[in-house]
């Protein structure tokens, strides 16, 4: 094969290799990293004693509570003044251990009714053609237990009730489905073709030192690359958001849910920078060949001796 088909074959299978990594890394997390129920809850669990996240919790449920107690005794006028003691005594909840048990227990069941409908399970239930529910009454469950064991009299009272929370809309389950079969695929092959690409372009290469510094410096550019994307996507989350939804609450959510993203991502950029490094100074540290040896005589220098005329038979 010519030397200039070789090197532009090899750079184009480095260049794809480079732009494969950035995608697949993102695709490999959302397939593996957010699937997974287990590490889902780890992530979600410090965010149980973050105080965005906490105030957030105590609005949302006080303004419940307080709808409630409107709809069924209909006291709208005292809620001015019973206001401000229910939201203290949530925020008072927020920090109790129940509240990081129900915290716990609250995602895992969330996670695992969202998990079912887009795998398309048979125990996802009626998917297809209705919302994706969850029922409380596991956490409700926990919590009365909680309160149990910290000697809460009252909380032997607390009703067990299934309760069926939306989670997921009807017309949502599809195409969510289907985006979450194609990062399950994409997930697997495209660190897979990554490495490929990238091993095939440096053995192709003419100058293969060369292609090694390139594809280095390009994982790190797609870790530089990923790591944009991460902050530019959590401004178009936060603006996105529907109105009165807490935007730290919300930001503190997006972090712990890319934390392991991010931390890939500068693995990335740390590992190529690496590697081009390490490449360029083992080539600059390379001994320098010694020179072959001209030959020479070692004898003193002597006259010539006269050369005998040349006879006929030696011209």
């Amino acid at each position: 094969m010519p030397p200039r088909l070789r090197s532009a074959l090899s750079a184009a299978l480095i260049a794809v290799s480079c732009l494969l990594v950035p995608f697949g890394a993102l695709a490999a997390w959302a397939a593996y990293g957010l699937a997974d129920t287990g590490r889902y809850v780890t992530a979600m669990a410090p965010l149980a004693a973050d105080p965005d996240v906490r105030e957030a919790v105590a609005e949302t449920v006080g303004d419940g509570i307080l709808r409630e107690v409107d709809q069924r005794m209909h006291v709208r006028p005292l809620q001015g003044s019973v206001a401000p003691f229910v939201h203290e005594a949530v925020r008072s909840f927020t920090q109790t251990r129940a509240f990081r048990k129900a915290w716990d227990t609250g995602n895992r069941v969330t996670h695992d009714a969202v998990l079912r409908a887009l795998r398309g399970d048979a125990t996802a239930g009626d998917a297809d053609d209705g919302p994706v529910t969850v029922d409380l009454a596991p956490v409700t469950a926990q919590v009365k237990q909680q309160l149990t064991d910290d000697h809460i009299t009252l909380a032997a009272r607390i009703p067990v009730e299934h309760t069926a929370v939306p989670v997921l809309e009807a017309h949502e389950v599809a195409p969510l489905r289907k985006g979450f079969h194609v990062l399950e695929v994409a997930g697997f092959w495209c660190p897979v073709a990554a490495v490929v690409f990238a091993v095939a372009g440096i053995a192709l290469a003419v100058h293969r030192r060369r292609a090694i510094v390139a594809t280095a410096l390009g994982t790190a550019l797609g870790g530089g690359l990923l790591n944009l994307a991460l902050v530019v996507g959590r401004g178009l989350t936060l603006d996105g958001l529907a109105e009165g939804v807490s935007h730290p609450a919300a930001g503190a959510v997006y972090d712990a849910l890319t934390g392991t993203l991010r931390t890939a991502s500068w693995l990335l950029i740390g590992l190529g920078l690496g590697a081009a490094l390490t490449t360029l100074l083992t080539r600059r540290l390379r001994p320098p060949r010694p020179a072959r040896p001209q030959p020479h005589s070692t004898e003193p220098t002597q006259s010539p001796s006269p050369s005998p005329e040349p006879t006929r038979a030696k011209v």
